[in-house]
């Protein structure tokens, strides 16, 4: 018996479930979802794999001699297939395209040795491949952006080498609308964008693709299958689903990648689950037909995984695909409208009874653990808490995310309305809520008998300046030192998705050294084995991928879009080191880009495609009377933000102009 076929690692056995490609039978009635409202089902997907994870045996698959499917080992489910060691073997299978398209293939792959092949063959030829390293536990391995028309050929194979090859769960994705790509005096940034790029949209899924539903790694198999919609994966690999903390801090990466239509789908998902019966709270996480809980995590509408903090990143993160996309169902749409109108008002209402907040009122959880409503992200604490500094900092940003809907709604004193609940929040927190001390010594939480919490918190500390609402100045940035020496040493989280928020929280609160280190730190242990061993290694967690993505363009280049308005801001974030940084492909509503920072006194907009002429309003740090652009000079403005002055014009750029800024 060849080693391929002898359970090595049977602590790793049971993996990622999922065989997501043209399965039967029927759909799961366990987890109700969200029928108010809800779009009609996906077209079937305009390409499939047959018997993806190999459930099926042999079906549609062709083996050479020294192949098969077996069962001691899989990725997910029950069956993989295997490859003995040495030359000429082969397991693949090949399809024939309908239409028109560009695809990434994807599969979980383990190997006793190196030199295995991973091949895609478009009419015979190789359009893509990968060398297969030694690697003993199952890791993801993608092959980009294949074009096929109508009549195509796709061969899939697995080749093989030196070793053992174990092959598991194929999946399609479509290719992502955006190409972006990244130029650099750094390599390091370079190398991070481009894997960054192509892992992201390896989580894409493919709409109309029948796939199961409710797994997780107790229930390997699922239960029952359904129509996927357009969706990617935001939360563990071995689950069918997406989470709402994951898509909330997946969201900006996707922009980036033109995940307009995912973006939209996973959105409304979770405003149409907030219903009066849940409390106004959105379901934690729904699979990947858009329509159930994912059912691990869904009981009943009285016993269901709820977290504060997430109901009030999701109306922030809306406010934030509208700008990515301009599209303006985000505020047309009345699911999506009386979630945000429930998420802001009545919720905080129902979640107010714990601690007084004099005139302002703070959602709280219950203390009693996710499943009766979390005030905190930090599952891991253990404190019984009512109030926590990530909730409160987020419904400070949903406050200021309504007042923007609101006004591009036309609503000028809803939006008015909102923006000084925004501001009252805010002054409560710093003057009061907060505390007096600064670092250690800083509240972060209270406990649902009101005590205050110092030290630190993890998230329910990183999020108050993330979320920016600490007040600029000497305590904060205090409090900025005491994150970094905290992440840095022991309080270091062991879960990759966890130091993912770091470079966001450095980015925003202008320490652009420390959040380059932490993108650095993020993505330098990126294979190594993630905590959940089901989960596999930590670049397999689709949030480290999708945030470098979202981390280079908002944190790095400094870009805030705002599609609805045919306008962007920039401004260079750029660390020590990195003399310049640009971006090609760079989408915003349906206009293209190309950005190029030069330190922080030069930066250059190409307009490379669109229908209309975009504001740009170029910042660079500092006073200046004159900015020049394209060479003259120019009368300039200056506004302080969080505490810090820029000097910034707005010339006006249209579709195939190239205007160039520069301070000094």
């Amino acid at each position: 018996m060849t080693r391929s076929r002898v359970s090595l690692l049977s602590a790793l056995a049971l993996l990622l479930p999922l065989t997501p490609l043209a399965l039967g039978g029927q759909a799961s009635a366990a987890a109700p979802g969200p029928a108010a409202g809800h779009s009609a089902p996906p077209a079937p997907a305009p390409l499939s794999v047959a018997n993806p994870g190999f459930e099926q045996g042999s079906t549609g698959w062709q083996f050479t001699a020294g192949t098969g499917v077996a069962t001691n080992y899989p990725h997910g489910a029950a069956r993989l297939a295997y490859l003995d060691a040495g030359p000429a073997m082969k397991v693949s299978q090949t399809v024939t395209a309908t239409g028109r398209g560009t695809y990434d293939i994807s599969a979980w792959i383990a190997t006793g040795g190196p030199n295995g092949r991973y091949v895609a063959r478009v009419n015979g030829t190789v359009a893509a491949a990968l060398t297969l390293p030694s690697a003993t536990n199952y890791r993801r391995y993608t092959l980009s952006r294949i074009a096929l028309a109508p009549g195509d050929t796709l061969e899939i194979a697995f080749e093989s080498g030196d070793g053992w090859v174990n092959a598991d769960d194929v999946m399609l994705s479509p290719a992502s609308p955006a190409d972006p790509r990244i130029s650099s005096s750094d390599p390091k940034i370079v190398e991070m964008f481009d894997w960054s790029k192509r892992k992201a949209n390896s989580w894409v899924q493919l709409p109309g693709t029948q796939g199961p539903l409710d797994v997780d790694e107790n229930h390997t198999g699922g239960s029952g299958t359904g129509a996927y919609a357009a969706s990617y994966w935001a939360g563990y690999a071995n689950r069918s689903g997406y989470y709402s903390r994951d898509t909330a801090h997946q969201l900006a990466g996707a922009g980036v990648l033109a995940l307009n239509a995912e973006n939209r789908t996973m959105l409304r998902s979770f405003a149409a689950s907030a219903t009066p019966e849940h409390k106004y709270y959105p379901a934690w996480a729904l699979n990947f037909d858009a329509k159930t809980y994912l059912s691990i995590d869904y009981r009943s509408p009285a016993n269901f995984v709820r977290e504060v903090p997430a109901t009030f990143e999701l109306v922030q993160k809306s406010e934030e695909a509208y700008r990515w996309s301009g599209d303006r169902s985000y505020v047309d749409d009345p699911v999506l409208w009386n979630f945000y109108r429930h998420a802001t008002d009545e919720f905080v209402t129902l979640h107010d009874g714990l601690k007084d907040n004099g005139p302002v009122k703070v959602a709280e959880g219950t203390g009693q653990g996710i499943f009766q409503g979390t005030a905190s992200y930090n599952e891991q604490s253990g404190e019984p808490l009512a109030e926590a500094g990530d909730a409160i900092g987020s419904q400070y940003q949903a406050y200021l995310a309504m007042a923007s809907l609101a006004r591009s709604k036309g609503d000028r004193a809803l939006a008015d309305r909102y923006g000084a609940k925004a501001r009252d929040l805010k002054a409560y927190f710093n003057s009061t809520w907060s505390g007096t001390g600064s670092g250690a010594d800083m509240v972060r939480g209270y406990t649902t008998d009101g005590r205050a919490l110092t030290g630190w918190g993890k998230e329910n500390s990183w999020f108050m300046p993330m979320k920016q609402i600490l007040d600029p100045g000497p305590r904060r940035e205090a409090y900025l030192d005491y994150i970094d020496q905290q992440a840095s040493g022991p309080g270091r989280p062991d879960n990759i998705e966890a130091l993912t928020y770091l470079p966001d929280t450095f980015f925003r609160n202008n320490r652009p050294d420390t959040g380059w280190k932490w993108m650095k730190d993020v993505y330098d242990h990126k294979d190594i084995q993630h905590v959940n061993t089901k989960q596999g290694t930590n670049g397999d967690y689709p949030e480290v991928s999708f945030t470098l993505l979202g981390q280079t363009v908002e944190g790095l280049l400094g870009v805030s879009p705002d599609a609805p308005a045919h306008a962007l801001s920039t401004g260079s974030r750029l660390p020590s080191g990195m003399d310049w940084l640009q971006i090609d492909d760079l989408r915003i509503g349906d206009s293209a880009f190309s950005l190029r920072h030069d330190g922080a006194t030069r930066s250059s907009l190409t307009h490379t495609s669109g229908r209309s002429a975009y504001t740009w309003e170029a910042r660079f740090p500092g006073t200046y009377p004159t900015l020049k652009v394209n060479g003259v000079a120019r009368p300039a403005r200056t506004k302080v933000i969080d505490g810090v002055t820029y000097t910034y014009v707005t010339p006006l750029v249209a579709p195939g102009r190239t205007v160039t800024v520069q301070a000094g």
